[in-house]
């Protein structure tokens, strides 16, 4: 199957689009690993109402390409490599507010798909989910709906119904910064590491340290 793929196009150069592409939703796909990009991209364009008008592991190339072309959907998956995803998300939204975003993932929804709906994402689907399912979040995120699985949204409504709109529990309760700090601190990364990895200083590691521990209520 792979033998069908094409390397992947360079920027594109502006022309008109002919009706049939006009009537079709348009997606950026944002993947950094090169096998999984192509073969999603082949199940995408096999779709006659959907194209993949560009693809790309490179946020920074993402950003030129979606400058360039104007898709209809950003379709990215939210761990990147060299920039963190959430990070780009709130970035390509500010730069972009008239996109559509779609978050497609191997990470838990549970824990990342509010903050990514919070950064200007439009929706959020895992990649455990059925082909048929992707495809209808593609349409539905690309025509500027929004899509969570059953389960999330019922996570959230029940979240809203008990009161606890402003509050999370849990992971959910850690900020942005400091989730990037725990799953640094799960590698086994040491504060100094930490600290150069993210740019920030030891003693900024060390007070994300402790206001996960007090959210999380860990001993160590």
């Amino acid at each position: 199957m792979l033998s069908t793929f094409t390397k992947e196009p360079p920027l594109a150069m502006t022309r008109k689009r002919t009706a049939e592409e006009s009537s079709k939703v348009r997606v950026l796909l944002v993947d950094s690993h090169p096998i999984l990009r192509e073969s999603f991209a082949w199940f995408i364009n096999r779709e006659t109402d959907l194209d993949v008008c560009a693809r790309t592991g490179d946020p920074s190339k993402a950003m030129q390409e979606l400058g360039a072309l104007q898709p209809d959907l950003v379709l990215l998956e939210i761990s990147m490599e060299g920039e963190d995803g959430v990070t780009f998300i709130k970035r390509l939204h500010e730069e972009f507010p008239q996109v559509n975003i779609l978050v497609f993932s191997h990470l838990d929804e549970a824990l990342y798909a509010e903050r990514a709906l919070r950064a200007g994402a439009k929706g959020y689907i895992m990649k455990q989910a059925p082909i048929e399912e992707v495809m209808a979040a593609i349409r539905k995120v690309g025509v500027g709906g929004r899509y969570l699985s059953c389960l999330m949204q019922e996570r959230m409504l029940e979240t809203f119904a008990n009161g606890n709109r402003s509050q999370s529990l849990g992971m959910g309760s850690l900020s942005d910064r400091e989730l990037e700090v725990f799953k640094r601190i799960g590698a086994g990364l040491s504060t100094r590491e930490i600290a150069e990895d993210l740019r920030i200083s030891i003693k900024t590691v060390e007070t994300y340290r402790a206001h996960i521990k007090k959210k999380l209520c860990l001993r160590n």
